[in-house]
């Protein structure tokens, strides 16, 4: 069971439009309304793979209860944490060409008392779990070490933990030394302060997240793939794909793919990058079912070539 928490959930509307033109009424030839939030996302592939999943979120008013009912609709458990804040509203524009517009709102501020009521609810919930996916941002009162706490606990409890977030929280949290994170190239730049022009510079930037504490380092690449970083080695994964359509939760599903696959080894790595492949070429948020992944299109490599250059460097 992979149980996941999402301490700034949201409820996400995505439309589809035939292009932007600012200051101009846009007529929407599709709408999706879907639970949003990185773990929510998570939840929703695990699901959508037929493997069970908890999860863990803290709701409120009346976004926060459509956003319990969407995940009842699908099938998803959920352990909500009552706050006194309305969940958040994001909004997304998807072009046909497959550019994304996105505005994503703040969210609630938690108390004190609500930030220690998620951690207890996460407690609670996690006997039993294989993983425990931590995953996005922290909302207003939430202090950068909260997922550090969380990763303690976590392992406290006998569960292993993939980590996605950025920033501070991501450093924080890798003093608890978390079994898996799942940086993109602008975190991972940003953690390390590192320039990253080549696959050669990602492996020695995951190097230095090992370094730090983490276990591994599943680094997601976009066009370029992803790498992944263990004390095994290294072994590099790229799909193709045919038109990407939106690329909302396709991260979060690639991560979803890597632990059902068991969270280690290129088997995992191949799963992630076949789940993110498939994400991207569906609408809005939506999550790959079986039926929408082509795992025998991923090309797996340990002979990573470290002087490739990226496609988007960061520097």
């Amino acid at each position: 069971m992979i149980l996941t928490v999402t301490p700034n959930p949201s409820l996400d509307r995505t439309y589809e439009v035939p292009g932007l033109d600012r200051g101009a009424v846009l007529r929407a030839t599709g709408e999706r309304v879907d639970p949003g939030g990185k773990g929510v996302n998570v939840s929703r592939a695990v699901a959508a793979a037929g493997a069970p999943t908890l999860a863990v979120l803290p709701l409120g008013g009346a976004p926060g209860a459509l956003v319990a009912d969407l995940l009842d609709r699908q099938g998803i458990k959920v352990a909500p944490v009552p706050v006194a804040g309305r969940t958040r509203s994001n909004i997304a524009l998807a072009e046909p060409d497959g550019t994304l517009t996105k505005i994503n709102a703040p969210g609630p501020e938690l108390t004190a008392a609500e930030a220690e009521s998620l951690l207890a609810v996460v407690g609670e919930q996690s006997a039993g779990a294989d993983w425990i996916a931590c995953c996005g941002s922290l909302p207003l009162g939430l202090d950068p070490s909260w997922y550090a706490a969380l990763v303690a606990r976590a392992h406290a409890a006998g569960a292993r933990i993939a980590l996605d977030t950025s920033g501070p929280a991501l450093l924080a949290a890798l003093r608890e030394r978390p079994d898996v994170v799942k940086p993109n190239a602008e975190e991972l730049a940003e953690a390390t302060g590192r320039t990253l022009t080549t696959l050669g510079d990602v492996a020695e930037a995951a190097r230095a997240l090992r370094e730090r504490g983490a276990g591994a380092v599943l680094a997601s690449l976009g066009a370029d793939g992803q790498l992944l970083v263990d004390a095994e080695g290294m072994h590099h994964a790229t799909a193709p794909v045919d038109a990407v359509r939106s690329d909302v939760g396709a991260g979060d599903s690639s991560l979803a793919g890597f632990l059902i696959a068991g969270g280690a080894g290129p088997r995992a790595l191949a799963s992630a990058v076949a789940h993110g492949a498939a994400a991207v070429q569906l609408p809005g948020s939506a999550m790959p079912t079986p039926a929408d992944l082509a795992p025998a299109r991923v090309t797996l490599t340990a002979d990573v070539p470290l002087d490739r250059p990226l496609t988007e460097p960061v520097t």
